[in-house]
């Protein structure tokens, strides 16, 4: 079973990657370090769920592009 976040991660998570959408990658140990340096306070466990939720985030975005490229693909070749 996967972890539950609280609101607060996700609203915080979805936030920075609205403001910075450059800084932020699929890489969980450079978002652990951009979270880092972005967000003032909290704990290192939280900033890590953050890093992670956004990690998760980019990850899913990933697949959904890549889903949609196979199904454009599918078409070509059955036309």
């Amino acid at each position: 079973m996967g972890s539950v976040r609280t609101e607060q991660v996700k609203r915080t998570a979805k936030e920075l990657v609205k403001r910075f959408p450059d800084k932020f990658t699929g890489d969980f140990e450079n978002n652990k370090h951009m979270v880092n340096s972005l967000v003032t306070g909290g704990t290192p466990k939280v900033r890590n769920q953050i890093a992670g939720y956004i990690t998760r985030l980019f990850a899913a975005e990933a697949a959904e592009q890549e889903l949609g490229e196979s199904e454009i693909v599918e078409e070509e070749t059955t036309a």
